[in-house]
């Protein structure tokens, strides 16, 4: 039945009739293997969050050149086996027994068991560049979901409209670290890398 329906949901276009914030409804409650098989089709990215479905807002030209920054500087600083991806990857965990799939701006894992083609279930960082219209959910929902992550070591939150950046580290109990202006330079820890403001927000 679940195979019958995943199809049906991408041959129709299933996503298109999903409100970009949906009503935690039971009857609107899709199971994953319908997301995943409706994600495939669809050329709109959704988050899936415990059966509800969350489209994506587009970005912006700075939010791209700063993500890929950030994704420049940091691969080149990669020892394997640390593997980064940009936003087409999604990172799948569990908040009280229910499967949730964000797509962050970036994700480094360092877990040999990170094979999936698609999901990155281990992650060490997540990197969301902020934008007035995801800023709240970065730093609320995000925060608390992420930080349920057993292997995950920081979230760092770029902002996009000044050169300021924040980092939550788990070896500090998640407390804020905050450094701003293109001079700063903000400690990755969990790579053993210094990350200045000024390669970031080349080009902004």
């Amino acid at each position: 039945m679940f195979n019958q329906l995943s199809s049906a949901l991408a041959r129709t276009g299933f996503f298109g009739q999903i409100p970009a914030v949906q009503a935690a409804v039971q009857s609107n409650l899709i199971t994953v293997a319908e997301y995943l098989a409706a994600e495939e089709a669809s050329d709109v990215r959704h988050e899936y969050l415990g059966g509800l479905v969350y489209a994506m807002a587009g970005e912006t030209r700075a939010h791209n050149t700063i993500t890929l920054n950030l994704a420049t500087f940091i691969r080149q600083r990669l020892k394997a086996p640390r593997q980064l991806y940009m936003s087409s990857i999604r990172v799948n965990f569990q908040v009280r027994h229910d499967d949730d799939y964000y797509y962050p701006d970036i994700v480094v894992t360092c877990d040999t068991r990170d094979n999936d083609s698609r999901f990155v279930r281990y992650p060490k960082l997540i990197i969301e560049v902020l934008s007035e219209s995801t800023e709240r959910v970065d730093r609320r929902e995000k925060f608390f979901a992420y930080t349920t992550i057993a292997s995950l070591d920081e979230y760092l939150l770029v902002a996009q409209a000044t050169a300021e950046a924040t980092v939550f580290r788990r070896a500090n109990g998640w407390r804020l670290e905050k450094v701003g202006g293109v001079e700063a330079s903000l400690a990755l820890d969990c790579l053993q890398l210094n990350l200045p403001l000024a390669a970031v927000y080349e080009g902004i």
